[in-house]
């Protein structure tokens, strides 16, 4: 069956909604609210997750640079626009975020690091969207070809989403969350090595 570009946009995207669906589940188990300090972009200041609002906002800062590379690269190569049209409306859109928040909780350094990471993803999706294939299994199968090669993009989205997880941690200082930072982490590894292995097999890694 062939997909649309479009098909393909959602497909992918609701394959990240699922991811960060996962790790929010297997991260925080549920304990009676109280107070729980900052959520900005990719970095989750989590003392409490209980009800599906506040996992929904977890979801959505965890996809925060995912849903902007991704929006990039369909504009790319639906709309033809340049790598610079998309990449200066992306430092727009940060810009004013940094402009209307206050500065201990997102920062320039966080900027940009986020941006290192989003232009990452822009080439990654990109390669998705222009391979064959009806789901998203497929998109990465025919995109990547084998696990190493896939791995080996896993492994350099997670040093750059740990450049920005540092960038944050040195802006908040103490209101950081360092605990509930490395277990994300590590559910975010442990679910993208499991997907590394369903797609290629026992093999994929190595």
């Amino acid at each position: 069956m062939s997909v649309s570009l479009k098909q393909k946009y959602e497909r992918i995207l609701a394959r990240e909604r699922a991811l960060a669906n996962s790790v929010a589940r297997s991260v925080v188990a549920p304990r009676p609210f109280g107070v729980w300090d900052f959520m900005i972009p990719v970095i989750f200041i989590l003392n409490f997750m209980k009800n599906k609002q506040v996992r929904e906002l977890f979801i959505q800062n965890y996809i925060f640079t995912k849903q902007l590379a991704l929006q990039a690269a369909f504009d790319i190569l639906r709309k033809e626009m340049s790598r610079e049209e998309v990449s200066a409306r992306i430092e727009s859109k940060t810009g004013e975020i940094l402009a209307s928040e206050a500065q201990e909780i997102y920062s320039n350094e966080i900027r940009r690091e986020q941006l290192k990471e989003i232009d990452l993803l822009i080439d990654h999706y990109r390669k998705l969207m222009e391979s064959d294939g009806d789901d998203y299994i497929s998109f990465v199968s025919n995109a990547y070809q084998n696990g190493h090669s896939y791995s080996v993009f896993l492994e350099q989205l997670m040093a750059a989403e740990k450049k920005v997880s540092e960038a944050a941690q040195q802006t908040l200082g103490n209101k950081a969350d360092s605990a509930a930072l490395s277990r994300i982490e590590a559910a975010t590894a442990r679910l993208r090595m499991a997907e590394v292995e369903k797609i290629f097999g026992t093999q994929g890694s190595h």
